[in-house]
């Protein structure tokens, strides 16, 4: 890892203000003062600054209310991503646990952990997502069996697990599934003649979107929203 990136991690200092104090002579590596920025530290190198030792921060587990618009990758030079939202010092540590389509809006989860980011999205593991739906079309009856019951989408062999649907009114439910296959909850309606408007994920697991996060923001997930992915 950079000396510079480092340095911000593990103090308050932003990437800028960690490159500045690396030019000024505050920081030392293994007892001798280094003042380039790019330099790479290994595994067991010592980090001072202002000779208080630096320590790696522990792993990052956020939540985001992601807002429209917005694609969920690290980076991309022609839209705005749900990194571009995060200080750059969080930013740089982070990836994200389960993707949501560009248009899509709701609860990402962002994660310095693999492990516990692959726990999310294994097709293994037991981990229901709910997306509220609102639908171009009244939902029938006879595609809300089809729906609990799962559906063939188009270009695939086997049908979907079993989905719980919850009706609001005609064109606004709740679906919740247990897999992630690409673009899944607009395929299982398109599956049953019908288009999705728009899309929202309310949760991941026991995981539920903050209702006090407005379109962009972020938290720290609770000690009990990680360990509910991990139990």
């Amino acid at each position: 890892m950079r000396l510079d990136q480092f340095v911000a991690q593990c103090s308050s200092l932003s990437r800028k203000d960690a490159k500045r104090a690396i030019a000024a002579g505050r920081v030392r590596v293994n007892h001798q003062v280094c003042k380039q920025a790019k330099h790479q530290l290994t595994g067991t190198d010592e980090t001072q600054l202002d000779s208080q030792l630096l320590t790696a921060p522990g792993e990052l587990y956020l939540m985001m209310n992601k807002p429209a618009g917005v694609i969920s990758a690290t980076t991309d030079s022609d839209q705005p991503t749900a990194l571009d939202l995060l200080p750059g010092e969080i930013a740089a540590r982070v990836h994200i646990a389960g993707r949501l389509d560009k248009d899509t809006t709701g609860l990402l989860l962002l994660t310095s952990d693999g492990q516990w980011s692959h726990r999310v999205t294994s097709p293994r593991r037991d981990c229901p997502k709910s997306y509220r739906v609102t639908l171009a079309e009244a939902v029938t009856e006879d595609a809300l069996r089809a729906l609990e019951q799962g559906v063939l989408l188009k270009g695939e062999s086997a049908p979907t697990r079993p989905a719980t649907v919850t009706r609001y009114s005609d064109t606004d439910i709740e679906l919740v599934i247990n897999e992630g296959r690409y673009h899944q909850v607009k395929r299982m309606l398109a599956a049953v003649g019908n288009h999705v408007l728009a899309l929202h994920r309310n949760s991941i697991g026991q995981i539920i979107l903050d209702d006090d996060l407005a379109p962009g923001q972020f938290r720290h997930l609770s000690e009990n929203e990680i360990r509910s992915i991990t139990e």
